[in-house]
Order: C-alpha cells, then sequence, then structure tokens
C-alpha cells in the first residue's frame, strides 16, 4: 500500500488566494487538511513557515513547503496530474499566465485597492478603468464555456476566485454595479458555469458574511 501523502493547506476562509488553492485540490481529488488562519492574529505555524511574508496560502506537501497562489497552482498541476490545469499548448499557457498576473496585480489594484481609498467620483473612474480590464478576459471567453475551454482551467481558478466570488462582494459593499450582464455576457455566462462545477461550488465563501469582510478589509485599505 501506497503511503499517505501529507498534504496540508494553511488559508483563510475569505481569502480568493487561498480557495482557489482548494479548488484545484479538490479538482485533482487530493485528500487535504486544512488549517484555518486569523488574519489578525497569523499563527506560529504560519510565521515559521511563511517568514518572509506571512500570508496565506501555504501548501505543505510532504515536509516541503510551497507559497504564493499561482505557484502553488502551477506545483499542483504538475505533482498530481490528473484533471491537467493549465493548458498544454505553450502559447496557450503563456496567455493563460498572462491574464493571470493581469487580475492578480491590474484588475485587484483598481477594482479594490485603489477603490477603497477613492472618494465617490474617483470610484466611478476606477470603475470604469475595471470594466475595460475586464473586458480582456470578456473577449477570451468568445465561444467557451471556461477559459479552459470545455473544463475548469488556470485562469478559471485565479479569475474566479478573485471577481466573481471576491471583488463582486466589495463592489456589493460599496454599492457599486461594475459588471452587468448586458456588457459582459460572456463573463456572466461563465460566472453562472463555474457556479454548477462541484469543486468551485464548494469553496465560495457565503455573500453576506463575505460582503461584511470585504467591507472590513476596505475600512483596513482607508485607514493604512
Amino acid at each position: 500500500m501506497a503511503e499517505k501523502e501529507e498534504v496540508k493547506l494553511l488559508g483563510i476562509w475569505a481569502s480568493p488566494f487561498s480557495r482557489r488553492i482548494e479548488m484545484a485540490l479538490k479538482l485533482k481529488g487530493i485528500p487535504y487538511d486544512y488549517v484555518e488562519e486569523i488574519l489578525e492574529h497569523k499563527s506560529p505555524l504560519l510565521l515559521a513557515l511563511n517568514p518572509i511574508h506571512k500570508k496565506v496560502p501555504v501548501l505543505v506537501h510532504n515536509g516541503k513547503t510551497i507559497l504564493e497562489s499561482q505557484v502553488l497552482l502551477q506545483y499542483i498541476d504538475e505533482t498530481w496530474k490528473q484533471n491537467p490545469i493549465l493548458p498544454e499548448d505553450p502559447y496557450e499557457r503563456s496567455k493563460a499566465r498572462f491574464l493571470a498576473k493581469l487580475v492578480d496585480e491590474q484588475i485587484i489594484t483598481a477594482g479594490f485597492v485603489s477603490m477603497a481609498r477613492a472618494d465617490e467620483k474617483g470610484r466611478e473612474a476606477l470603475a470604469e478603468q475595471t470594466r475595460e480590464l475586464i473586458m480582456n478576459l470578456e473577449k477570451e471567453l468568445v465561444g467557451k464555456d471556461f477559459f479552459g475551454g470545455k473544463s475548469v482551467g488556470f485562469l478559471d481558478l485565479v479569475a474566479g476566485s478573485m471577481i466573481p466570488f471576491c471583488l463582486e462582494r466589495g463592489w456589493e459593499g460599496m454599492g457599486l454595479k461594475v459588471i452587468t450582464e448586458e456588457k459582459f455576457p460572456e463573463y456572466s455566462r461563465w460566472v453562472k458555469n463555474l457556479e454548477k462545477v462541484e469543486a468551485v461550488k464548494d469553496c465560495i465563501p457565503p455573500r453576506e458574511k463575505h460582503v461584511e469582510h470585504m467591507n472590513y478589509m476596505g475600512e483596513r485599505i482607508r485607514s493604512a
């Protein structure tokens, strides 16, 4: 009998960065132990495993520590070959990585970090900037069920965990409607498809609690 692997994930329930790792592990069918961290009171284990950034997610696999969510997704895909996440084609893989960086760097900055600090007029301008950025994803989804084609892939996990299941809750708390089905029909269809995938659905934070959390995160950004 094969020896049981140690797979432990340190995360926070509201974090899109740790939620996407849970989605990937579930898609791959990998059993794992989950350790819930508290944002304001990071555990000694987290500080020992990630002393540089002191952030989740942290994956421990057979005693090895892997950090940073996009690196983690690639590690999971290369370690467990079933149900591939990254595209096989090098060009498609490079495009998925590029757009994932767009989500985690530009869209989150314009669509939440800068927005939380802005006044009402500034938020409207940032909302329009965010729409322009998300339009790159809208175009990529034409004719597809998911960014990965017929199945959930790398960019679906990154963008899905961040935009519909995190940033949209932040916008709700700010009283903003950034994305409409009329302007983003492909995106809206994609979100509905994601919500039907068990591995994704299981990892979507509860809406009301999450809206409250995003309001709290906005306050933290403003007071920083």
